[in-house]
């Protein structure tokens, strides 16, 4: 699983960007909010952080240079009947912040701004995505850094699938300490939340 590319841009469009790394030419899909971030040239180095998607007929890249983005990119694809194209309409409408605004106050008519998003659509991705709002701008607000031991126990607890605004509260004033035992403290807390 490719999880990020450091290489020479060897093509840069819109929606897509082309890394040179070690004499391998990569096509890595990316938003219009995330192209506008690459302030690098064709010639020049850059870093992206990848999700890659694996299907019966394809393997695709998808690029981020936030870590955020690709985060919320990840939460879409999970929602039935949002694809990899459909997410990267969605982030290339919003920028993480205010998508997460969208979502906090359910702005249905917000959601309609994104090619390919009716009515029904815009609600049910609303309704899938209602409370996980709270984690992006708490994320942003705590300033997680993303390597750390905090962050990382975070992610585990989204993995079992508790609200960000539990995890919230079961990490707050967690002390520093292994992942696993961090993970294991704050089980221990959600129990008398």
């Amino acid at each position: 699983m490719i999880i990020a590319l450091e290489g020479e841009i060897f093509i840069k469009e819109p929606t897509r960007v082309a890394l040179k790394c070690t004499g391998v030419v990569y096509e890595v899909f990316v938003s219009l909010q995330t192209f506008n971030q690459i302030k690098a040239k064709v010639g020049e180095k850059l870093i992206l952080h990848i999700s890659h998607i694996i299907r019966e007929d394809a393997q695709i890249l998808f690029g981020f240079v936030d870590l955020m983005e690709k985060s919320l990119f990840e939460r879409l694809i999970k929602i039935n009947g949002v694809g990899p194209k459909v997410a990267i309409a969605i982030l290339s409408t919003f920028s993480p912040q205010t998508f997460a605004k969208i979502v906090e106050s359910n702005d249905v008519k917000s959601m309609q701004r994104v090619p390919g998003i009716g009515p029904k659509s815009a609600g049910r991705i609303l309704v899938e995505l209602s409370g996980w709002s709270l984690e992006l701008t708490q994320n942003h607000n705590m300033g997680v850094a993303e390597d750390s031991n905090l962050h990382q126990v975070i992610l585990a607890l989204e993995s079992l699938g508790y609200k960000s605004d539990v995890i919230h509260k079961a990490t707050k004033g967690l002390e520093n300490a292994e992942v696993g035992e961090m993970v294991k403290a704050a089980l221990k807390k959600m129990q008398t939340l």
